[in-house]
């Protein structure tokens, strides 16, 4: 009797029930695709079947976890080394194993051990819990060639040294790892990118006299506002990129000075609104290098016309209750996304802020959690409170399991040490529709008609200015109160 011939195309992962390749994991419960076979072969927990705290790769009937006795027919994934329960690799020998040998190779400082200083490094990369992508991270021949560098003392083992490498994609990571293990000083990634990348733009600036004045409009002008900001709080990429872009608009001016044969010192109010009357959109970006010129005698002081902003409207409180029932009781949201629509929607939070929380900004006592957001702190209601207990034991996408050094960030991001980017978690809430800015000023603004501005402000971490502002135009009548003994 011949055989059926079976097709790739006739194969169907028995867990996510997409196609798979000949060759993928053969299980008792069928084919497993790569992403599922890793996913199994990287989940510990306690198995339902024998309550053992180990690997637990199988899936019972009833959805919980079994671990690979109890389901049976799995296969083998002890350790030959360590003996660890995990996916083995080259030799019988797992990840973890297998990353330890080759970080040893490449961080050898040429006799035969781990450079000194690099030793935290090691440690800390060798032991990610999910070590296949650091492995593939590790293989590629430009990190390769970082490593040895750093290993071998071909550059300091300073944020200057590591400037000199390339890629900065993955110069910036090593960077991310190296101060999460303290051994370089912490120092904002977005900062030294734009420090590293402003005299290679400063070069394609063909015209000497332009090339000098926007390096001098950079070095104390841009520079100066992006290190005081830098020490007190991170940069995020948009603080970066608008200072790219006043700089490209301020070049873009001078250039169209040029062609009407006019310096900058020569400009009038004419030129002025000759350029603003073709590009009124790039008014926002160069008004900074106008005043600029103008305070140190740069150019003649000229009249900058102004642009009127308004706040954006808020979308209605029926909306904004809807949005908070559809947050709160379905599962189909992810729980991360779950998670930070309701700190918009129920405490006012910008995403900016969201991405500086911590694990321990959440106060879990007992039957109890609140948020450290301000003073004193803010109690968390059923049933956001199970959430956000659930979300930080297993739910974050840098959990233990991950292929960083896991971190104390409530929303962690993709570099070690960093938080998620405020603009990657505000598409992340828009791809589920939930409109960060419009939603959060509707629940400030009802906050402040429940409650008197200045403790909205104490204990959503605002200032009780704006939140009076905020009360004014909502119109609020907490101020309108007569005064006097109201208790009796």
């Amino acid at each position: 009797m011949s055989r059926t011939r079976v097709r790739p195309e006739d194969l169907f992962c028995a867990r996510c029930h997409r196609n798979v390749r000949l060759g993928a994991a053969h299980w008792p419960e069928g084919y497993l695709c790569s992403a599922c076979y890793d996913h199994a072969l990287e989940t510990y927990g306690q198995c339902v079947g024998c309550g053992v705290d180990r690997l637990t790769p199988g899936i019972a009937p009833d959805g919980g976890r079994w671990c690979t006795n109890c389901a049976g027919g799995l296969g083998e994934f002890h350790c030959e080394r360590c003996g660890r329960e995990a996916r083995r690799y080259l030799r019988g020998a797992c990840g973890n194993c297998v990353l330890a040998e080759r970080l040893e190779e490449l961080l050898d400082n040429g006799a035969g051990l781990v450079r000194p200083e690099l030793v935290p490094f090691f440690d800390e990369v060798r032991s990610v819990p999910r070590p296949k992508a650091t492995l593939t991270w590790v293989g590629k021949p430009h990190v390769q060639q970082i490593l040895r560098a750093l290993a071998r003392s071909e550059v300091p083992l300073t944020h200057e040294g590591l400037s000199t490498l390339s890629p900065w994609r993955s110069v910036a990571h090593v960077r991310d790892l190296l101060m999460h293990t303290s051994i370089l000083p912490h120092r904002d990634r977005h900062l030294l990118l734009f420090e590293r990348r402003l005299p290679e733009w400063l070069d394609t600036i063909e015209d000497i006299e332009h090339r000098q004045l926007l390096n001098r409009f950079a070095t104390w002008h841009l520079l100066r506002k992006l290190r005081a900001t830098a020490a007190k709080r991170p940069l995020g990429p948009g603080a970066v990129k608008s200072a790219r872009t006043q700089l490209i608009q301020a070049a873009a001016f001078l250039t169209w000075l040029a062609e009407r044969d006019r310096a900058v010192g020569e400009c009038t109010q004419a030129d002025l609104d000759a350029w603003f009357a073709q590009d009124a959109t790039a008014l926002r970006v160069v008004k900074a290098f106008l005043r600029w010129s103008m305070d140190h005698q740069v150019m003649p002081r000229l009249r900058v016309p102004t642009i009127r902003t308004e706040n954006p409207a808020p979308i209605s409180q029926h909306h904004r209750i809807a949005l908070i029932r559809k947050v709160m009781t379905s599962n189909d949201l992810p729980l991360m996304e779950r998670i930070a629509a309701a700190l918009i929607l129920l405490y006012a939070q910008p995403v900016r802020r969201l991405g500086r929380l911590t694990v321990h900004d959440v106060q879990h006592d007992g039957d109890l959690v609140a948020l450290l957001l301000g003073d004193p702190p803010t109690p968390v209601p059923e049933p956001l409170a199970g959430l956000l207990v659930d979300y930080i034991r297993d739910g974050r996408p840098n959990r233990p399991g991950g292929s960083l050094p896991t971190s104390d960030w409530l929303f962690p991001g993709r570099r070690a040490g960093q938080p998620m980017d405020p603009a990657t978690l505000g598409k992340r809430l828009a791809a589920v529709g939930i409109p960060t800015l419009h939603g959060r000023t509707a629940t400030l603004r009802q906050l402040v008609l429940q409650a008197p501005p200045s403790v909205v402000a104490g204990m959503l971490g605002y200032h009780a200015v704006h939140t009076e502002a905020v009360a004014a135009q909502a119109g609020g009548t907490w101020k309108k109160y007569a005064p006097g003994d109201h208790t009796r």
